[in-house]
This record gives structure tokens, C-alpha cells and sequence, in this order.
């Protein structure tokens, strides 16, 4: 296949004055973008980068039109937008040309974690009891305050639309309606965006990833809808990983920080993989990840990250990533996947295959063309 690999640099992403230190932290590095290539052209593919960008000097449709591509591999994140990692793949689309990972309507849900919460809810999945603020000095819900009008539990606050753990430090916790006030406050200013405010649960972080696209007609509880008890048809789940924070105990209040994963994830070993937890344990998540995976309608690749309640072990699901990171280096679904035994070739690989064979492009003879 010829593929072209869609990317934002955050090398080439807008500045400007007053502009949150993290704003583009999820973005790409030369270093991603260069290993996805190579491993693509290693899987006997054509491959070429192309900045996901409709601006000048990248104009990505014009770029597009004139390579001509058999399939894309997206991991645009776009730049501004409530659906903004969305918008690649809309493009995509009005040009008829296929692409890796989740559609239009699951990444702009996913983006939005008040609305992916929304969601879980609804389908009874488990997830921390939450409001969304758009004013600092909004009403607290009648749920998240005791008699006295205090805050019945710790509470955690972090903007509604971002990855890559922006805008989270120990700051986040707030135990007094003054401090969540204020942190509400501050987040308000610096992100604009609506703020997220959840129960904050204690304990582990684990994260589950998947490769895979669900199957209705060999799993008859996808094609009616139900959620499953067991692990679901077409997934391949790879070994959970903990994130070890015990590291950070006061320094970020055992929070998988910004900062940790932008400045000391490769200072401290702290990324635990299989995670060592209980073998009923790791089935539930599991199937709670491939629940959420079907809930969202998510393609081909996913990572949901969970908390393990401390006082009862009970998992509560914190967001899905229908666009996880492939940093060859660091990237928690790569360090499941080299846990499982994979290259990073057969990672990259298989993704661009899974998203070929879902949309009808066949290899035939050696080559891959549209069926």
C-alpha cells in the first residue's frame, strides 16, 4: 500500500503570547513520526509523512491529492476545536480516502470527557460521580456536598478537553470548596474550555490497551447491543500496565502528572508491564475496556486508563483513547505491546492491516487494492 502518515509536529504547531506552557504537549515529535515510516516501509509499504495541517506552506489536501495514497495512518491531534481530533479524519472522509483508527463522531466524543462520561453512565459502566463547570462560582451539584455543605469527598479537576495529562498537578485534589473554587478558577482562565470536576479515587492507575476491531457476526451480544461479561470476539487485548507513582508520592501527590510524563518518564522506571494484579482483576478490566470500546464504536486501536479504588478495589474507568500515542520510546501502548512480545514493526503494522481489511482494501498478488 502507499500510506501517508498524518501528524501534527509540535515543532510546527501556532504560538502565541500567554499561551499555557503544555498547550501543544500532545502533540508529535520528529522521532514518532520517523519510526512509524520506517516501520511501515519495513512491512513492505510505501510510506511518507504529511503535516495535518489545511495551511499554508502544508495545504494536507492538496498534499493528499497529489500522493494519492491507498490508506492513511491519522494520528493528527489538530489544534483548536471542541472536536479538533476529529477534523483530520472529516477531511479524510469528504475525500474518500480510508484511514487508521476511530471515525469522525468516536474521537470528537472522546475528546470531550464529560461527554464519553455521559455516555458510560448511561450504558452503566463505572466511572466517578462528576459536574462540569463553565464558571468558577457555578452551584455545586446537591451530590457532591454533605449536610453541611461541605464536599463529601476529595474531587478532582482537570480541563474537559485535552490528553497527554495537561493542566493535571497535585494542585488538581481539592479538599474544600475554597480550593476547588480557586483551582476552577485558574484552569478556567488558562485552558478556556469547560472544566471536568470528578470524585478522585485513590489508588493504582492501569491502563488497558487493544488492538482489534469487534466482530457482530461471530459475537451475537455486539450485534444486539448488549454489553458483554466476557472478553468480546475480534479484540486482542495486550498486558495491562501499571503506572508505579510512588515515585511522586509528594512531589505530584501520586497524580500521573504533565509533568512526569514530559520531563521524567525516562529518569524513573516507573512503568510496571504486565501489571502485577490479580488474574480476576485483569479479566474485569479487560472486559470493561472492550465494553467501552464498543460503547464508543472505537476502530482498530484504543487504550482505556482505569483507578483502582484503595479502600475497595473496585476499577473505575477515567477516559479512552481512541488515538493513543505511538512514541517508539515511551508510549504506554507500545510498552503493552513489547510487553506481549511484539516489535514495534508488528504494532504500526498491524494497525494499518486491521484498518485495510475493515475497509475492503484486499492484498492481492503481493499488492493491496480496493475490493
Amino acid at each position: 500500500m502507499r500510506i501517508a502518515v498524518l501528524a501534527n509536529l509540535k515543532k510546527n504547531a501556532p504560538r502565541w503570547e500567554g499561551m499555557p506552557d503544555d498547550q501543544w504537549d500532545d502533540l508529535d515529535s520528529p522521532r514518532t513520526v520517523e519510526a512509524i515510516v520506517e516501520a511501515l516501509r519495513n512491512g513492505g509499504h510505501e510510506a511518507e509523512f504529511i503535516e495535518a495541517s489545511i495551511h499554508p506552506p502544508y495545504d494536507v489536501i492538496e498534499r493528499l491529492r497529489a500522493y494519492q495514497p491507498d490508506l492513511c495512518f491519522n494520528i493528527a491531534e489538530s489544534h483548536f476545536g471542541d472536536g479538533r481530533e476529529s477534523q483530520i479524519p472529516g477531511i479524510l472522509e469528504m475525500l474518500r480516502l480510508p484511514y487508521t483508527g476511530s471515525k469522525v463522531l468516536t474521537l470528537a466524543l472522546a475528546l470531550d470527557k464529560p461527554t464519553t462520561k455521559r455516555l458510560l453512565k448511561y450504558h452503566g459502566l463505572p466511572t466517578p460521580e462528576f459536574q462540569v463547570f463553565e464558571q468558577a462560582d457555578a452551584p455545586l451539584g446537591a451530590d457532591l456536598l454533605d449536610e453541611r455543605g461541605a464536599l463529601c469527598f476529595p474531587m478532582f479537576v482537570k480541563p474537559s478537553r485535552e490528553g497527554t495529562s495537561m493542566g493535571i498537578s497535585a494542585e488538581c485534589i481539592v479538599r474544600t470548596v475554597d480550593e476547588l473554587r480557586a483551582q476552577l478558577d485558574k484552569q478556567l482562565r488558562l485552558y478556556q474550555q469547560p472544566i471536568l470536576v470528578e470524585r478522585y479515587i485513590e489508588g493504582r492507575e492501569i491502563t488497558v490497551g487493544m488492538v482489534g476491531n469487534l466482530d457482530p457476526a461471530r459475537d451475537r451480544r455486539i450485534a444486539e447491543g448488549a454489553l458483554a461479561d466476557t472478553l468480546p470476539v475480534g479484540l486482542t487485548f495486550l498486558p495491562p500496565m501499571e503506572i508505579d507513582l510512588t515515585y511522586f508520592a509528594q512531589s505530584e501527590d501520586q497524580l500521573y502528572t504533565n509533568r512526569i510524563k514530559t520531563e521524567w518518564a525516562e529518569t524513573f522506571d516507573i512503568y510496571l508491564c504486565p501489571a502485577q494484579i490479580d488474574p480476576a482483576l485483569e479479566h474485569r478490566l479487560k472486559v470493561l475496556a472492550g465494553n467501552v470500546f464498543r460503547v464508543l464504536d472505537c476502530k482498530d486501536v484504543s487504550r482505556v486508563d482505569f483507578r483502582i479504588d484503595g479502600q475497595n478495589g473496585e476499577p473505575y474507568i477515567l477516559e479512552i483513547n481512541p488515538l493513543p500515542g505511538l512514541n517508539p520510546d515511551l508510549s504506554d501502548l507500545w510498552l503493552q505491546a513489547r510487553a506481549a512480545g511484539w516489535s514495534y514493526d508488528r504494532l504500526i503494522n498491524t494497525i494499518a492491516e486491521l484498518a485495510a481489511e475493515r475497509q475492503g482494501i484486499a492484498r492481492r498478488e503481493g499488492a493491496w487494492a480496493r475490493q
